[in-house]
């Protein structure tokens, strides 16, 4: 199922991003505070029928394509493979008495959305495993409306905002390229969090919070395969939950994921990493994603040939999304990638696997079989992307390439050259907005990293996690689920004017 990803990209980002932003500026609880996720893969870290949810990866790709004290834990769980679903999503508890609700997290979008109580075609079920249930604003004690003529409404529609009338519910609508939609109306309300403070161990810290409550869903989202209970993003964009816990003075614009791609779950953080240190370059500015300028690429010491051409203009550069599973890259860089890897491999028997992978049999190592290839970008930073992970295993000695020739264009028609999940697993990532880069580092993501709270002074260990669907959330928990694969999209193309219902 491909989506618009205007659409998608747009409202994507305005949920989460509201959510997070009035979770952490509507309490003075969060000043100073520290908080923690626990995550999990969507589609687990394996077993079950891998070629056919390969259909999925792709699909989700294209659906998405989204003084400071505070730093955040957020616990990693499940599998970046292809084969595994490659989605994170989080548990997050809401209201007063707290309930939790899995929801999906998006690198490139800002709203945050759940289900709600007499939701229109809503899953009750899922094929994830997880437990589902509708959040009920009558049933919390903390729970308010949000109102058309509040600070916050204005904020998220902007001159859009006409058609709210005064006194009336704030509303919200998602509609996505295939038909699926969701719309509904913001609400106030409690989100809980762990706050680190010290050995691994976390305090309770709760938030007030403005989401999006649904009350209708449709198309895939009203389905029960691998349905979850809502979407959370961290774009860069004014509405997105970093961006407003910065303006709000409580936390720095930095945070960091490391994605396991052997074990599944792994790390993600909100805060100064003080280890390990990673070099950086600058993100290109006036762009809804995380943009950075690719000058080379090489294949085995082999260069390709780029030109300003494939970005659509010279400052567009390449976008670095964890949301999105795969890398898509344009023909002029895909077909020498392709041929230059596969120099000297005409014994290779390809086949095509759902019809849109290309695959083979290999039963040896394929870091010894395969070249490396690595990326250059702007002030000499480089990635090293190796075979293990730009190839993926579908049968004990069935592998398929995660290169793929684009398809994906922006809304000016150009393709897109996006680096997803595929290509940043292991590595420490680091989106540093304060002084707009990013960096990353060769990083083991069952080690624990170190991140610095500014108010104490203190360095705390952010430890590895995967999240287990049969945890409970304790009280004092915000568990968000990362799904790392198509919320930049969502981001891209967003209009204010399709909020409105």
């Amino acid at each position: 199922m491909v989506m618009d990803l205007r659409r998608e990209t747009r409202l994507a980002v305005v949920g989460l991003s509201l959510l997070v932003l009035e979770l952490f500026l509507g309490s003075p609880n969060f000043v100073n505070a520290n908080a923690v996720f626990r995550v999990q893969h969507k589609f687990g870290a394996g077993g079950g029928d891998r070629e056919r949810r390969l259909s999925s990866f792709k699909a989700h790709d294209v659906r998405r394509h989204q003084g400071r004290v505070l730093a955040a834990d957020i616990p990693l769980g499940g599998d970046g493979s292809p084969t595994a679903t490659a989605l994170y999503y989080t548990r997050i508890g809401i209201g007063s008495p707290s309930q939790s609700y899995y929801v999906q997290v998006d690198t490139g979008s800002d709203i945050l959305w759940v289900n709600c109580a007499g939701c229109t075609k809503c899953p009750k079920t899922s094929d994830l495993g997880v437990e589902l249930r509708l959040y009920d604003p009558t049933s919390s004690s903390t729970s308010k409306e949000v109102t058309c003529d509040q600070e916050f409404c204005s904020v998220v529609f902007g001159d859009a905002l006409g058609e709210c009338k005064v006194g009336s519910s704030c509303p919200y609508t998602v509609t996505y390229g295939d038909g699926s939609s969701t719309a509904g109306y913001f609400v106030k309300d409690i989100v809980q969090l762990d706050k680190p403070s010290g050995n691994l161990q976390t305090t309770i810290l709760n938030g007030s919070v403005s989401f999006g409550c649904a009350s209708k869903q449709s198309g895939q989202l009203g389905s029960t395969s691998e349905a979850l209970d809502g979407i959370v993003g961290f774009g860069q964009s004014n509405s997105s939950m970093i961006s407003q816990l910065s303006l709000a003075g409580k936390v720095k614009k930095i945070f960091a994921h490391c994605l396991d791609g052997d074990l599944g779950g792994g790390i993600f953080a909100i805060g100064e990493v003080v280890q390990p240190k990673v070099n950086s370059t600058p993100i290109i500015p006036n762009q809804q994603h995380y943009n950075v300028k690719l000058k080379g690429i090489e294949v085995d010491k082999t260069p390709i040939k780029l030109t300003h051409s494939l970005f659509g203009s010279p400052d567009r550069g390449a976008i670095v999304d964890s949301g999105t599973t795969l890398a898509y890259l344009p023909d002029e860089i895909f077909n020498p990638l392709m041929a230059q890897i596969l120099d000297g491999k005409s014994d290779l028997k390809f086949m095509h696997v759902d019809d849109q992978f290309t695959c083979f049999t290999y039963s040896t190592d394929v870091d010894e079989g395969f070249p490396p290839v690595k990326l250059t970008f702007d002030q000499e930073l480089t990635m090293t992307v190796y075979p293990r992970d730009y190839l993926f295993r579908v049968r004990d000695d069935t592998w398929c390439f995660g290169w793929m020739n684009s398809g994906i264009e922006n809304k000016d028609g150009q393709e897109m050259l996006l680096l997803g999940d595929m290509v940043l697993a292991n590595k420490l990532v680091l989106y540093d907005l304060e002084n707009q880069t990013i960096g990353w580092t060769d990083y083991n993501c069952s080690q624990p990293i170190k991140i610095k709270d500014e108010e104490t002074g203190g360095i705390y260990d952010v430890g590895y996690h995967i999240l287990s669907s049969g945890d409970v959330v304790a009280s004092g928990w915000l568990v968000m689920m990362l799904s790392f694969s198509l919320v930049a999209f969502l981001v891209h193309n967003f209009d204010y004017n399709e909020l409105l219902v």
